[in-house]
């Protein structure tokens, strides 16, 4: 038991309250009725095998098993918007160009990075080409991947051009996200998202655009990066600045049964941490909250009687109907204000919601199992014509420079920095200890269970 755990108020399990869906109950707009929902999978309480952070031999099946049978979002839509138009997204030891083929919305294909003469990568980045040259012998594809150019083509006459098409994986488009996946026997894409279209549906990804990318190497695995993003138990201890207005310990975390790749945590905003107990006042989650997010500052008075989170979601409300040009003064308090967040396994992380409309996706570095690529990206608003700015490029930041490098992620950047040094720990703490298994909360940490189900029924499959 720790100070944080001594008066305040629990229920019948134990848990903090009020309750997130308690919370809702007083909104003054009622969230949708997704977010009134709760589920919970028992998964029971088995240690999380260590070795799996820092094997290379588990790494190796992740590549076989993961990394090349399950859908992975590479760009978005506006990355890519003219014929031409390219990314090199790379996974691992594989590597694919991302490209726009034509102007309908389906007409993007995901080629092998990779000459069929002597093997040389085509591109080491993005662009805009009217073909794929290799630059060391010449050989030339068309955009749809079809051989155009052999130099010499009389020492050739051994090649069958209609056989000579570059490899492809297969591309699916979903909210604005273009997803690959190496295995052309695997489901769907929309199967693979189950409930997530359906949740997803009135927080219009599709009308959003990216105007925030920044990666980093990290100094873990990739799995323990996606973790760190995933819970609010390290909260109060990695961030205890947003305690004043973030619903930390009663956050909801959600897994159904038969979801094999999609699960969910809600956290409340505009509230104290149960752990300041329930007398805390609720002016300082007022001005604390301002001072840490200036988005929520406003020079309307504040009224009588209005609790800060009814305040804040009216603020956001107000603030991004004037932005986007749409009105969204009928969305509910929880869509406007709150943390909603879903993974898509393997590595994809999304917000739901107009306030906070972010992601994550986490990535091997290379075939180094001790570090990976973390990314960040926000999504702002189109215009009511779907018009937007040009989306930048990724800005990558050296392992040595922090997130707050990038003053546009505002206080996002400082709650990664506090993350990236205690990720370094783990990892290295992983590797000093005796300890077979990490042990996991049966419920805050219920999200990384589930994922480590999923990744233990893909190792296992044949």
């Amino acid at each position: 038991m720790t100070d944080r755990d001594i008066d305040r108020p629990a229920g019948p399990d134990g848990s903090p309250t009020p309750s997130l869906q308690d919370i809702y109950s007083h909104d003054k707009i009622a969230p949708p009725d997704h977010m009134r929902e709760e589920s919970r999978v028992d998964m029971g309480n088995d240690d999380i095998p260590v070795e799996r952070y820092y094997s290379k031999a588990f790494h190796d099946l992740e590549i076989e098993k993961v990394w090349r049978k399950a859908w992975q979002w590479a760009c978005r839509l506006e990355d890519i918007p003219n014929v031409g138009d390219h990314i090199v997204y790379n996974i691992a030891h594989d590597s694919l160009i991302v490209v726009r083929t034509g102007v309908g919305k389906d007409d993007i294909r995901a080629f092998v990075n990779s000459c069929l003469h002597r093997g040389t990568m085509l591109r080491k980045e993005g662009g805009c080409v009217k073909q794929f040259r290799c630059p060391f012998h010449g050989f030339t594809w068309n955009l749809d991947g079809t051989l155009k150019e052999v130099p010499g083509a009389w020492d050739f006459k051994h090649i069958d051009w209609k056989d000579f098409s570059l490899p492809e994986a297969r591309v699916d488009t979903w909210g604005g996200f273009v997803f690959i996946n190496f295995d052309h026997e695997a489901e769907d894409l929309l199967s693979y998202l189950e409930i997530l279209p359906e949740h997803f549906e009135s927080f219009d990804l599709e009308n959003r655009y990216k105007a925030i990318h920044v990666a980093k190497v990290m100094p873990c695995n990739w799995k323990l990066c996606a973790e760190a993003f995933v819970e609010a138990y390290h909260v109060p201890f990695a961030h205890p600045q947003s305690l004043p207005y973030y619903g930390d310990s009663n956050t909801q975390y959600d897994t159904w049964p038969g979801v094999r790749h999609i699960n969910r945590m809600i956290s409340a905003q505009g509230v104290p941490s149960p752990s300041l107990g329930a007398n805390f006042d609720p002016e300082k989650t007022r001005t604390l909250m301002e001072r840490d997010t200036p988005f929520y500052k406003s020079a309307e008075p504040v009224v009588s009687g209005q609790t800060p989170r009814e305040r804040f979601a009216e603020i956001a409300r107000k603030k991004i109907s004037k932005s986007s040009g749409r009105d969204v003064s009928g969305v509910s308090d929880a869509v406007a204000l709150d943390l909603i967040q879903y993974s898509v396994f393997p590595n994809f992380v999304q917000f739901g919601g107009i306030g906070l409309s972010a992601g994550y996706r986490f990535r091997p570095y290379g075939d180094d199992p001790e570090r990976s690529i973390m990314e960040m990206f926000f999504l702002f608003p189109k215009a009511e014509d779907g018009s937007h700015p040009t989306p930048p490029g990724i800005v990558w930041l050296t392992e040595e420079q922090p997130w707050s490098t990038v003053e546009a992620m505002g206080s996002a950047a400082m709650v990664v920095d506090q993350d990236t040094d205690n990720l370094m720990r783990i990892q290295k703490g992983l590797r000093t200890s005796r300890k077979p298994g990490a042990t996991l909360a049966t419920y805050q940490e219920s999200r990384i269970r589930h994922f480590h189900r999923t990744l233990d029924a893909y190792i296992a499959a044949e």
